[in-house]
């Protein structure tokens, strides 16, 4: 698999609650994140998906936007879930063909804007 298959196979996996086995096949064991709501281990971040999937769960993750360069991969996705929808960008970096670090920013999608042009 390329790394841009990676990331959006590791979206799809996670996304829809397959978590343990995206974090098994694609996560590198040295792996960080910087989701400031969290800290900044695997272990954490993979739990804290787990445990979204349960409260939470996605119904969908529709990956809108994917691009390149050397060893990062950028996601734009909509993430739908039962009462909203969250535009969401997915910054990953690679080592050895795995996730070795991932960024992750988020914006729920105002269906009163006044923005015409939307999120994607």
């Amino acid at each position: 698999m390329t790394q841009r298959e990676i990331a959006i196979a590791f979206l799809n996996q996670a996304g829809t609650g397959k978590v343990a086995a995206a974090f098994s096949k694609f996560v590198a064991s040295n792996f960080i994140h910087h989701n400031q709501y969290f800290q900044g281990t695997r272990d954490a971040l993979q739990i804290a998906m787990e445990e979204a999937h349960i409260s939470s769960p996605n119904k969908s993750i529709e990956i809108k936007h994917c691009y390149e360069d050397n060893d990062t991969i950028i996601t734009h996705s909509c993430v739908t879930k039962v009462d909203m929808q969250i535009a969401v960008v997915h910054i990953f970096r690679f080592e050895n063909h795995q996730i070795a670090e991932l960024w992750d920013l988020g914006q729920i999608i105002d269906k009163n804007s006044p923005n015409v042009n939307g999120l994607f």
